[in-house]
């Protein structure tokens, strides 16, 4: 089993979310976060005044899905939110040793 943790443009996470869908991924779970990355944050204009947002608000979607499906979820995340500018974001597959659902105490596959 596998943890895919996705980090997106916020306005891309209903199309992250329905390209997820379409592949048969029913669950994820999503935090709002903030960060940067090449782009090093930018400067705004506000009444007049200028300041630095030295931290970007960004979306992180993570998804548990058996190893096979893997590649499909890349994939389906990539074409979903790629919009060919900078802060596009990234993808992070991580190992998951286990997984256990509380309400009937199933683990594994089982319990995704």
């Amino acid at each position: 089993m596998k943890i895919v943790s996705a980090v997106i443009k916020p306005f891309k996470l209903d199309d992250v979310r329905s390209a997820l869908s379409d592949i048969g991924i029913n669950g994820l779970t999503v935090y709002e976060v903030k960060g940067f990355g090449r782009q090093k944050g930018h400067t705004e204009l506000y009444r007049g005044a200028e300041y630095v947002v030295d931290y970007i608000p960004k979306v992180k979607i993570e998804v548990a899905i058996d190893d096979d499906r893997v590649d499909a979820v890349i994939d389906a995340i990539i074409e979903a939110s790629r919009t060919g500018k900078i802060g596009d974001g990234k993808i992070f597959v991580t190992n998951l040793e286990n997984v256990v659902r509380i309400r009937t105490s199933e683990s594994g596959s089982s319990a995704l």
